[in-house]
């Protein structure tokens, strides 16, 4: 049994090693904010304004120096993706007039959520599984269609200063988690359990730009884009991309679940997860913080039906990622409650069928919003949406149907999908998941 204990336990550490081993490209963190370059959003200009000042056409926003605020969403995120259920789907208890380990219970467990119920002494499980979140919404705003506007250094001053760059912005922000568990059972009410995510995550940003001229008037040469097709190569538009992926280690985590009430069907169990930031939060591929949820896991059963219920909380440290990247500066991240509600439905003894409503209340998290935002100048004026972030506390709620199907001995496949219900924070409209389950 230790023998099958230590190949385990070293498999996990390859994977771990091969993973950290991955080449990665510059930080994603940054993105948002390096797209323009390292003053803002940099126009061609004369060196003198229809106002007579000297000026260096600088242009900048919320979207650059606030929209780093979209790494927190998606870091957070990231942190919250429910790992599946590192408990095997099989659970035993030892039967003393027989001396053997008897099933425990019928049904297989969920897949997002836990149930009451530990593995058994000695016993071992091992798991792994691939969800893939391909976000396209954050706060209900679409991520295809993000406005931004770009006001001058100094608009304040008015006269040729007040022309605005107006951007329409598309983001694409993927993330596929390669996930191992392992667990065994130190007594017949005590689990602990280690999960290794993999993760792969591609952020791009494609920004439409356009010069509006409420200043300068007809003065194309005052502001403008070189453009070698546009008269006199004063050009009113430029499209700026960028672009990064980054595959490595992701966050650990340890998990200890005790069953505390065991009366027939009913079982009760508490436990902490301890989220260690081994991830790289400047790829985007971990918190950067220390992470702590304690959480209880209440499950029954009535015939073929299997209820359970989970509730926790997420403590989350500080990190990089809600400070400054590029200072160093840390910041908390979000706090979240969360609960899970659910049922498994046995079929028959090799196939059962998994439904779940999930859901969690972050704290305190920055929120996009969009505005219209009328700018006037000398010239004229317009008209233009545009975003910017407060903090507030949301719910976000996600819907689950999957099955598990016993195709071999102490051998499980599982499948899931994950949907969203409503558009809080950074959301997908459905997230799926393959997976398969070991026990022995």
């Amino acid at each position: 049994m230790m023998r099958r204990l230590v190949i385990l336990l070293g498999f996990s550490f390859v994977l771990t090693a091969s993973a950290g081993a991955q080449e990665r490209p510059a930080t994603l963190a940054t993105l948002f904010q390096d797209i323009y370059g390292p003053r803002g959003l940099v126009v061609a200009s004369e060196d003198v304004t229809l106002d007579g000042t000297n000026h260096a056409a600088h242009f900048n926003s919320a979207f650059q120096s606030e929209f780093r605020l979209v790494n927190i969403a998606l870091t957070s995120q990231l942190a919250a993706i429910p790992l599946p259920s590192p408990a095997s789907g099989f659970t035993y208890r030892f039967d003393p007039s027989t001396g053997t380990f008897q099933r425990s219970t019928r049904s297989f467990g969920p897949i997002l959520a836990d149930r009451g119920e530990t593995i058994g002494k000695g016993r071992i499980a091992f798991g792994f599984s691939h969800q893939y979140f391909s976000f396209d919404h954050l706060d209900g705003v679409p991520l295809m269609s993000v406005p931004a506007i770009f006001t001058h250094d100094d608009f304040e001053s008015g006269g040729g200063r007040a022309d605005v760059v107006g951007t329409m912005n598309t983001i694409v922000a993927n993330v596929s988690q390669f996930s191992g568990a392992l667990t065994y059972g130190v007594t017949n009410r005590f689990d602990l359990s280690l999960a290794v995510p993999v993760v792969r995550t591609r952020l791009s940003l494609l920004s439409n730009a356009t010069i509006h001229r409420v200043g300068t008037g007809s003065a194309v040469d005052v502001h403008y884009f070189p453009d070698p097709n546009a008269i006199g190569g004063f050009g009113d538009t430029h499209q700026f991309f960028a672009e990064g992926t980054a595959t490595g280690l992701g966050d650990l985590v340890v998990r200890g679940k005790a069953t505390v009430l065991r009366e027939g069907p009913r079982a009760l169990a508490v436990g902490v997860d301890v989220r260690m930031p081994t991830g790289d939060e400047r790829n985007l591929l971990g918190s950067g913080a220390l992470g702590i949820k304690p959480f209880a896991a209440f499950s029954t059963s009535f015939g073929a039906f299997a209820p359970h219920a989970n509730i926790g909380y997420q403590w989350n440290g500080e990190s990089v990622i809600a400070g400054d990247v590029r200072e160093g500066r840390k910041a908390d991240l979000p706090d979240r409650f969360l609960y899970a509600l659910g049922t498994d439905l046995s079929l028959n003894h090799r196939f059962s069928v998994i439904v779940d409503i999930t859901g969690q209340r972050v704290l305190d998290s920055p929120r996009l919003l969009t505005r219209m935002s009328t700018i006037t100048g000398p010239a004229g004026s317009v008209t233009l949406p545009d975003i910017r972030f407060e903090s507030a506390s949301y719910w976000v709620h996600n819907g689950a149907l999957g099955f598990k199907a016993n195709i071999a001995p102490r051998l499980l496949i599982n499948f899931n999908l994950r949907f969203g219900v409503g558009q809080n924070g950074l959301s997908d409209r459905v997230a799926p998941l393959l997976g398969f389950e070991w026990g022995f």
